[in-house]
Formats: structure tokens, sequence, C-alpha cells
């Protein structure tokens, strides 16, 4: 997956939008106002995710490009590198799981909101 897929993935789920509130080279994505994946937008080597806890060790212990997040709660985020190792379907799923848990996390008016767009 290049960047330009990713970007592309992320930005077609209901409610995202992408900023830079760090500096000017990490994309962030959110829904509602709330992150659920980032990436380093000059060197696009790693991207991290939000993941379940317990999901987030098996992912570890199974994909040596699983590790934990890179300046993140490593409870909750896994860093996954972007080498070409992992398909993109994979890639696609973890990234869809980390919208779906930001989206469970959100009040219900704003998932009422969500559901309008």
């Amino acid at each position: 997956m290049n960047i330009l897929d990713y970007r592309n993935f992320c930005i077609s789920f209901p409610g995202v939008t992408e900023e830079f509130p760090f500096d000017d080279k990490t994309l962030v994505f959110k829904v509602m106002g709330k992150m659920f994946t980032a990436c380093d937008v000059d060197d696009f080597n790693s991207i991290n995710v939000k993941c379940n806890p317990q999901k987030a060790l098996l992912l570890r212990e199974e994909h040596a490009e699983v590790k934990p997040g890179y300046h993140m709660n490593k409870r909750h985020w896994n860093t996954i590198e972007m080498d070409g190792q992992l398909p993109d379907e994979l890639i696609s799923e973890w990234i869809r799981d980390s919208y779906h848990l930001v989206v469970a996390n959100l009040t219900g008016k704003q998932r009422e909101a969500l559901q309008g767009k």
C-alpha cells in the first residue's frame, strides 16, 4: 500500500477529516474529531492504528511488522511497518478496525450525526 492508496482508503469512511495537528509531516485521520490512524508523509515507513488491546498483542506476536504504537499508548495502538511484507487487504482491515473502534467510543449523538453523513 502506498501513501496515496492509504489516504484514499482512510478518507472513504464517513465523517473522516485529515489534518496535521502535530507538525507539517504527521498526517492524522480523524472521525468526528478523534484520531484513528496517522503516518509520516515524508517517508511513509509506517502507520499507527488503534487496536483492541488483546488483539494488539496477538498481532504483534503473529507479524514482525507490527510493533507497539510509536509515540502512542502502546496498549491501544500498533505501529505497522509499510515495507511491503503485509498484504494491503490486511492493512486495510486493521485501518477499518481502528475506525470502527473509534466510532464505537463516540457519544450516541456523535454516532447519530455520523450516520447522517
